[in-house]
């Protein structure tokens, strides 16, 4: 597989060749260098495929940042490369398309690059929801969204956006403003957090200047951060960037205490841990068994390595058609344990009914072969007995499954 290529447009050369030393080491790219605007159009004339282009402003065949222009009309995304520091300079060419200006000072600069070309190629998995009334602000964030590599969704009231995100479970951030018809960001907020938590979707509020209490109420119902309107292009950035850093962060150290390690699935204690909170809320939830059928003949057959592809598969399978609130968690072996959340007797068993369905028709190919295995499921509800209980019940209806032929859902 080819790497990907950044293209370095820069007449310094001994800045150029430590710049690019450090990237090959630190960031899997394949780095090209140019030493001037001649050279660096021949390039991408030839060839425009780059993930990044670094321009320099002052090249001794345009010395006026003409470069940056040229390589904005070719459709590559540019960081601008300066020594001046020049507040004028900054914000004309801040105005531009471009993903940033950066100051070649000295090596923490050169560091900084290398930190926002990492985040630049995360961005590009991300989705993100921006939700405002007025066009003029969405097109303006839009723009400076699309400049930084989000796929981005707009809405234009808080009902719009909750319907993005019922058909995009993988929105990880919104941008919401809080003037809005139909449903305001406030109330938008508390929707999202009824069904993601912080630590799942980041929501930043957009709030005018002349409401300094309400970015606090944004806070107490559960925004990551606010930025007050009007905002400069690298505060959103900033602040963006900063939220998305600590989520992952705080993903990683969640995962390792909270998360199966093959699946990343939930792990057992967390699942008694959050199941409480359903007790506590006092909601409808159904409790649901699972079991990989025949799976010992899956591992003498293929190996262990393949069954294990088998039990990653059957946990990602459970965790797209889940909602973020429930829970799936993987009890041990090819055992699993899902809790859905706020959910009647008859919806649950249509669930059921058809991730069994969902499960028995999909397919692994691997190493010429193609895989296919299906589950057996017992299913509980809660009615005031304590969750060992309702296991318990699960347990024994996937144990009439399973002597009722495999492949099937059984009810307690």
């Amino acid at each position: 597989m080819l790497k990907e290529r950044i293209l370095i447009i820069e007449d310094n050369k001994a800045l150029s060749k430590i710049i690019t030393k450090k990237m090959e080491k630190n960031l899997d790219f394949e780095v090209i260098q140019a030493y001037s605007y001649a050279q660096a159009e021949e390039i991408i004339e030839e060839n425009d495929d780059f993930f990044i282009t670094l321009c320099d402003l002052n090249l001794p065949d345009a010395p006026n940042g003409e470069i940056v222009d040229f390589v904005l009309s070719c459709g590559l995304p540019v960081i601008v490369l300066t020594g001046s520091i020049d507040d004028e300079l900054r914000s004309e060419m801040l105005k531009k398309s471009i993903v940033d200006y950066v100051y070649k000072g000295n090596i923490e600069d050169v560091n900084y690059i290398f930190s926002l070309i990492n985040r630049l190629s995360k961005n590009r998995d991300i989705k993100v929801l921006l939700v405002d009334d007025s066009m003029v602000i969405r097109n303006d964030v839009k723009k400076i969204l699309k400049s930084q590599m989000f796929k981005t969704l707009v809405a234009a009231h808080g009902e719009e956006a909750l319907s993005y995100l019922e058909t995009n479970k993988d929105i990880e951030l919104v941008l919401t403003d809080y003037n809005m018809p139909v449903i305001d960001g406030v109330e938008l907020t508390k929707r999202i957090r009824e069904e993601h938590s912080k630590e799942e979707m980041v929501i930043i509020a957009m709030t005018g200047k002349n409401d300094p209490l309400i970015s606090a109420k944004f806070l107490k119902i559960g925004a990551n951060d606010f930025i007050s309107k009007p905002f400069s292009k690298e505060e959103l950035i900033c602040r963006i960037n900063n939220m998305l850093d600590s989520k992952e962060q705080l993903e990683k150290l969640n995962s390792m205490v909270n998360r199966d390690f093959l699946t990343k699935a939930y792990n057992r204690r967390y699942f008694f841990s959050e199941i409480k909170s359903f007790y506590q809320q006092k909601i409808p939830f159904a409790i649901a068994m699972l079991d990989i059928d025949h799976f010992k003949k899956v591992n003498d057959k293929y190996g262990h390595d393949i069954g294990d592809m088998v039990i990653i598969a059957l946990a990602n399978i459970l965790k797209r058609n889940t909602k973020g609130a429930d829970i799936v968690s993987r009890f041990g072996g090819e055992e699993f344990c899902i809790a859905l959340r706020d959910i009647d007797k008859k919806r649950a068993i249509g669930f059921f009914a058809k991730i069994r369905k969902t499960i028995a028709d999909h397919t692994i190919n691997t190493n010429g072969k193609t895989i296919k295995f299906t589950v057996s499921i017992g299913v509980s509800f809660s009615d005031g007995s304590d969750i060992e209980e309702l296991i318990k019940r699960a347990d024994s209806a996937l144990y009439r499954a399973k002597n009722g032929g495999r492949n099937r859902v059984e009810i307690e």
